[in-house]
């Protein structure tokens, strides 16, 4: 399965696969205790991020509506 990545209407973003690597600002990985599912927290409200606590509820609005991006300006 690959992994994917879910943006949640007023809640965080919800990574799935067989193989989940996350890793901090020094590369140093985040024991996922075997998960194939974690979410990570997008309102900054989370006592644990960067994973999700549920803290945003009620305190933050977003429609996960997806879209095209434009294509990378060439250098």
């Amino acid at each position: 399965m690959a992994t994917k990545l879910t943006v949640l209407s007023n809640g965080s973003l919800r990574v799935e696969g067989e193989d989940i690597e996350l890793v901090d600002a020094q590369g140093q990985p985040y024991g996922l205790g075997g998960r194939q599912r974690i979410s990570i927290c997008r309102c900054g409200l989370s006592k644990q991020k960067p994973f999700c606590d549920g803290s945003h509820k009620g305190h933050f609005e977003h429609d996960a509506v997806a879209f095209d991006l434009p294509a990378p300006k060439v250098s």
